[in-house]
C-alpha cells in the first residue's frame, strides 16, 4: 500500500509541474539600440516591423515616451524603429530617396523584418509617413509597408498656409501668433505666396484641398491606411479661436474622403477620438500620440 501511494504522490507532483510550467508565461525576449538616427526596439521573434516619424521638433526618444507602444508591440512580436528624423513638413525628392536608403540600409543592417512593415507619425511626421510610404510604393523598393497611419497631421500645406494668415489677423494667443509667424514666413520663402501660384504647395503636400490634389500619395492606394484626429472645437477655440475648417482634422476628413472616392479602398479609416489627448506630463492636448489606442492599433496590424 505504501508503494502505491508514493507512485501516486509522485505522478500527481510531476503533473502540478508540469501544469505550473504550462501556465507560466515566458516574457518576450527584445534587445533595445539607440544610435542618434534612431531608437531600435528589437524582439527575438518578429512578426513585423513599426517605423515611426516624430512630430516636427521632436525624436525617437519624445516618441517612444509619449507613445506608449512599445511594450504591448514586444508581446505581439512587433519591432519598433522610431526615427529621428524632424523638422521635416515634407519631403523633397532626394529627401524621399535618401530616407528610403536609409530605412533600406536599418532594416539590413539590424536585420528585421521585411514582411508585416507598417508606418506612422504624428504631426508632422504623418506627413513624412504618407509621402515616403507612396515613395516606397511609386519606386517598387525593397521596403513595402502594408499599412500607414497618422496622427492629427497638417497634410495641407496651402491650408495650413491659410490658418497661419488667419490667426495672426486674429491676434489673439501668444504661442498661437508665434506659430503661425513662423509658418508664413517658412512657407513665403520656401513656396512663395501662394496667390502667385499653389503649384509648388501641391508639388510638396500630402494632400491640397483646394484643388484636391493626391499626386503624391497615389501610390497608397492598395495600401491600409488610418487617419487619427481629435476635433477638439471647443478646446480649439479656447487655444487659438479656431474653427473647425481651421483644424487639421478638417483637412484630415477631407482626404479621407477624397481617397475613399479615388480609390474605392475599404480599408482606408478616419477615427475621430474624444478626449484622449493628453501628453505625457498630463497636459490636456488634443494634439497628441495619446489618441491612437495602442492595442487596437496592434490588432489593425496584425490582421
Amino acid at each position: 500500500m505504501t508503494k502505491y501511494i508514493i507512485i501516486l504522490l509522485l505522478i500527481i507532483t510531476s503533473c502540478k509541474g508540469e501544469s505550473e510550467k504550462d501556465n507560466r508565461t515566458e516574457k518576450p525576449k527584445f534587445e533595445i539600440i539607440k544610435t542618434s538616427e534612431y531608437e531600435l526596439i528589437k524582439t527575438e521573434n518578429q512578426k513585423g516591423l513599426l517605423i515611426l516619424f516624430p512630430c516636427f521638433p521632436c525624436d525617437a526618444k519624445n516618441t517612444l515616451s509619449e507613445f506608449k507602444i512599445a511594450e504591448i508591440s514586444i508581446k505581439n512580436n512587433f519591432s519598433v524603429l522610431a526615427m529621428s528624423l524632424n523638422q521635416r513638413l515634407y519631403l523633397n525628392q532626394k529627401e524621399k530617396q535618401e530616407l528610403a536608403e536609409q530605412l533600406t540600409e536599418i532594416i539590413r543592417e539590424q536585420n528585421l523584418s521585411k514582411e508585416n512593415i507598417f508606418v506612422g507619425g504624428f504631426s508632422s511626421g504623418g506627413n513624412v509617413s504618407l509621402l515616403i510610404c507612396d515613395y516606397l510604393k511609386k519606386n517598387k523598393s525593397q521596403i513595402q509597408p502594408k499599412g500607414v497611419f497618422i496622427v492629427d497631421s497638417p497634410i495641407d500645406l496651402l491650408g495650413l498656409y491659410r490658418t497661419a494668415e488667419k490667426n495672426l489677423k486674429l491676434n489673439f494667443s501668444e504661442s498661437s501668433i508665434q506659430e503661425s509667424t513662423w509658418i508664413k514666413n517658412m512657407f513665403d520663402k520656401e513656396f512663395g505666396n501662394p496667390l502667385d501660384s499653389i503649384k509648388s504647395y501641391e508639388q510638396n503636400s500630402p494632400y491640397t484641398f483646394k484643388t484636391e490634389n493626391i499626386d503624391n500619395l497615389k501610390g497608397l492606394e492598395k495600401l491600409k491606411i488610418r487617419f487619427y484626429t481629435e476635433p477638439d472645437l471647443k478646446w480649439w477655440k479656447e487655444y487659438a479661436k479656431n474653427e473647425y475648417e481651421d483644424l487639421n482634422a478638417f483637412y484630415i476628413q477631407k482626404l479621407s474622403d477624397k481617397l475613399k472616392a479615388e480609390f474605392g479602398n475599404k480599408n482606408i479609416e478616419l477615427i475621430n477620438t474624444k478626449n484622449r489627448g493628453y501628453r505625457a506630463n498630463g497636459d490636456r492636448h488634443p494634439h497628441s500620440w495619446s489618441i491612437v489606442n495602442e492595442k487596437d492599433l496592434i490588432n489593425w496590424m496584425k490582421k
